[in-house]
């Protein structure tokens, strides 16, 4: 934990280091020492100016991107259809991934508008860049069971080298290093042109564009082969039986033979990938589609296969995202007017959103979050782009910050609150102090007898808890942090 005053990024004033979903703070210069009376009212006052020019929406937004975290895994079991797309397609749970990336893409134009020493800078980079894979690996890799599962530990046969913050990391240390390299040739001003900031940061378009070109000519040329996997699911009846996989084609987007996870076999081999799937939600798996339900008897092998929703491929074409959010915040530095901002975030935003479904109805690149497919990205940053303008008008402009402070607080300590709450680490620990059974636990006595058994209701009950009990907790937790100057960042 550190403690300090946190500042958020404002008009024309350097911001904290807000990389990844983790929020920090900075220091603010005394003065010196200097005694003079009034030029510490000056320091006073230009303090005041700082704060009054508070871009709140930034917050916001990566609260409101922590939340939609906490919603869809906690209450995505109940509620299905708010869960992962079981392939084609986009649900709420959906945009949860490309909207940090997007927000990390901002963070970071304005963590490194002004890189005095490039090897300091870059050095910065990777050692929070690691800080990421290692509490990537360390929550999602096998090693934690939290927050059901009391007993910690992984088999290294078998642990999951990929993973949200992993994917973070990734783009925050491609995006970043780009941004640091080029910190000599970005201009201090940019002309009001539409076109005009994409040329002022054209290397940072030009990478993305290369992270584009890798995964479309891989995804499209790779040839994929036949494969098979081993199923390994304790009292299942196809535990411990092998299942071959025929493929031996091309370009594939289907959940078989694409080449993503063709990539992710090879490279990481197929015991450490992601054994729980959501396409085993699809039609072609079961006939309670989209929810979970039997197996089909006519079932294809697939359904049984392990898959990386974080892999490698998928996540070079996430550099993208961060590409998108990172254009966002060089708008937000050069031009000051709400007009200037809003034309060019609005514009970006609905040309992505247009370019994404026009892809997807096209059936030329459909929409599909497994893949982080270009339609899936163009369509998801434009929504990351129209949410983060509609914070904006409503908090930045017109002031109404009142009804957004919880998202802000939350915004604000947001990778606390990701380990604690969205993972689970704070539950786990309740749980931990139970009475005869570890079912019968403080957690578990109100989500049974505050909401479900007062709603009559599994499904209703369990998304009231996630509401009140979790999202609401977090919010007020958050809060008190933030009022006492508390702030967790890697």
């Amino acid at each position: 934990m550190e403690k300090g005053q946190e500042i958020a990024p404002s008009d024309g004033e350097k911001g904290p280091e807000q990389h990844a979903i983790d929020v920090g703070h900075v220091e603010h210069a005394d003065g010196g020492g200097e005694d003079d009376a009034g030029q510490k009212r000056v320091a006073v006052a230009e303090e005041v100016q700082k704060k009054s020019r508070r871009v709140a929406a930034l917050d916001a937004f990566r609260g409101l991107t922590i939340v939609l975290m906490i919603l869809v895994d906690d209450g995505g079991g109940a509620y299905e259809r708010i869960d992962h797309s079981p392939w084609n397609g986009c649900t709420l749970a959906d945009f949860v991934m490309p909207f940090f990336l997007f927000i990390v893409g901002v963070a970071i134009a304005f963590a490194l508008k002004r890189v005095p020493n490039i090897g300091a800078a870059v050095k910065k980079i990777a050692i929070r860049t690691l800080k990421m894979l290692f509490w990537g690996v360390l929550l999602q890799g096998g090693y934690s069971h939290a927050p059901d599962d009391l007993s910690y530990g992984v088999d290294m046969k078998k642990i999951r080298w990929c993973g949200i913050l992993q994917r973070i990391a990734l783009v925050y240390f491609v995006v970043a290093l780009i941004e640091a390299f080029t910190t000599k040739v970005r201009p201090t001003t940019v002309r009001s042109g539409p076109y005009a900031i994409f040329e002022a940061y054209r290397w940072q378009w030009l990478g993305g564009f290369i992270a584009f070109v890798i995964y479309i000519v891989t995804t499209f040329s790779l040839y994929v082969p036949d494969w098979s996997f081993v199923y390994h699911n304790d009292g299942d009846v196809n535990d411990g039986k092998q299942f071959t996989v025929q493929c031996g084609v091309r370009a594939s987007l289907d959940q078989a033979c694409n080449a993503v996870g063709y990539v992710d076999r090879q490279v990481w081999g197929i015991n450490h990938l992601y054994t729980q799937p959501v396409w085993i939600r699809s039609k072609d798996c079961t006939f309670s589609s989209p929810n979970m339900g039997p197996l089909r008897a006519d079932a294809p092998a697939w359904c049984l296969a392990p898959f990386e929703p974080e892999g490698l491929l998928s996540s070079i074409s996430s550099i993208l995202s961060g590409t998108i959010g990172i254009h966002y915040g060089h708008v937000l530095i050069h031009f000051k007017s709400h007009k200037e901002r809003l034309r060019h975030w609005l514009l970006m935003g609905f040309s992505l959103l247009a370019l994404g479904i026009l892809l997807h109805f096209t059936k030329a690149i459909p929409i599909n979050k497994q893949l982080s497919s270009f339609s899936y990205v163009c369509f998801t940053g434009g929504a990351a782009g129209i949410v983060l303008s509609a914070f904006y008008i409503l908090i930045d402009v017109w002031g109404l910050r009142t009804p957004f402070l919880f998202l802000e607080w939350i915004g604000m300590n947001a990778m606390l609150v990701f380990v604690l709450g969205a993972q689970g680490i704070l539950a786990a620990f309740v749980n931990g102090w139970y009475y005869k059974s570890p079912d019968n636990s403080l957690v578990n006595w109100i989500l049974n007898h505050v909401f479900v058994n007062v709603w009559h209701s599994q499904r209703l009950g369990t998304l009231l808890y996630v509401i009140f009990y979790e999202i609401v907790f977090w919010g007020v937790a958050a809060g008190v942090l933030h009022k006492l100057g508390i702030y967790w960042k890697l």
